[in-house]
């Protein structure tokens, strides 16, 4: 498959202290099945829905003992060094310098200017996701930061996207786009968030029934933190599994309301 253009989301992950009970818990909430964890690459074990790529998970690495479990999003960069120059030029934070991951590709760390954590990957042999907007796949994600202004000026300047403003009084809420359909949200955390709640990435899964995922994640030991509530995107809801990594999900075919008028 092609590679995805500059900004594009192309991959996710998250790295646990148990492995194998997030590999259970996801296996049974999506339906995920794995490749074996590669030693070289730490463990790295790809998750797969109907026998296509979909996420990775990885067991945490020593020394990040402190860093609770959270699933990272990677945007797309033909060309990696370019990419980093330009986040350092716009106030950004270069976590991890640009690092080849075997064959696979190139990977860089970084955080914008409001403290929202991302990464960036420049495609090899792993392209990245290989199904997206179907069950168990990625469909959309929200940067979910307490600095809009700071995201505002850093994504757009970073990546190219266009950016247009959800013309509704109650949120703060802005999509990017590439050109085409939209690729990336950016919501204002309100009060409504704990202290505690850092800015971050907010990545969504589909699934065929929100409801009952909903009711699956609590039987697993996971927690929800909003809804099931209906959308003119999908009914979806924001969780955390027992390890205390944060996701959504989404059911994209129970749409409600109208939807808002992008221009």
């Amino acid at each position: 498959m092609p590679a995805y253009p500059l900004g594009a989301p192309c991959w996710v992950d998250a790295m646990f202290p148990d492995l194998d009970a997030a590999k259970s818990f996801y296996s049974e909430l999506f339906g995920w099945t794995y490749t074996e964890g590669s030693a070289e690459f730490g463990g790295y074990t790809q998750a797969f829905a109907d026998g296509k790529a979909v996420a990775a998970v990885v067991p945490q690495m020593p020394g990040m003992e402190e860093q609770p479990p959270a699933w990272s999003l990677y945007l797309a960069a033909p060309d990696i060094e370019a990419t980093t120059a330009e986040i350092k030029a716009n106030g950004g934070t270069v976590v991890m310098d640009p690092m080849q991951v075997g064959e696979f590709g190139s990977m860089v760390v970084a955080q914008d200017p409001g403290g929202v954590f991302f990464s960036v990957w420049q495609a090899g042999a792993h392209q990245g996701f290989e199904k997206v907007n179907e069950p168990g796949a990625f469909c959309w994600a929200e940067v979910t930061t307490r600095d809009p202004d700071a995201a505002d000026a850093f994504f757009p300047a970073v990546f190219g996207y266009n950016a247009q403003r959800i013309p509704d009084e109650t949120i703060d809420f802005t999509v990017w786009d590439l050109g085409e359909d939209p690729v990336l949200g950016r919501f204002k955390m309100t009060e409504d968030f704990p202290p505690e709640v850092p800015s971050h990435i907010n990545v969504y899964f589909v699934v065929e029934d929100c409801d009952a995922a909903v009711e699956t994640v609590k039987r697993l030991g996971g927690e929800v933190h909003i809804g099931p509530m209906g959308s003119p995107f999908g009914r979806f809801a924001s969780v955390t599994d027992p390890q205390g990594a944060a996701f959504s999900v989404i059911d994209v075919a129970t749409m409600e309301g109208d939807m808002p008028d992008l221009g």
